[in-house]
């Protein structure tokens, strides 16, 4: 399986899987394909979009088993690492590299 290194000269490299570092591209509007860059100006919007879409994915887990529950139905299985967990680390990542005011890049 593919994976997706994540690199910033303030915190290192941080590895995902590809599932899991394509969707965080995604979330924060950038292109998964190939190499990329985050810069510190576009680092705030990009954690907050992170953070939206964790909370997001909270709410919709949160309901779905809401539902099932009211149905009588069996509650779905999610994956147990939720985005929340999952985005964290990435989370830091990019604060950091944004108080240090360098980019993250991937691909490269």
């Amino acid at each position: 399986m593919s994976v997706y290194r994540f690199k910033s000269r303030e915190t290192g490299e941080l590895v995902m899987l590809e599932p899991h570092g394509k969707r965080l591209l995604q979330i924060m509007g950038k292109d998964p394909s190939g190499a990329g860059v985050l810069l510190p100006d576009q680092m705030p919007a990009a954690v907050e979009a992170l953070r939206a879409a964790a909370v997001e994915e909270d709410a919709t887990r949160s309901r779905q088993k809401e539902e099932a529950q009211a149905r009588g139905d069996v509650a779905p299985e999610f994956d147990p690492v939720s985005l929340r967990m999952r985005s964290a680390p990435f989370i830091e990542m990019i604060q950091r590299a944004e108080k240090a005011g360098v980019e993250v890049v991937w691909g490269v």
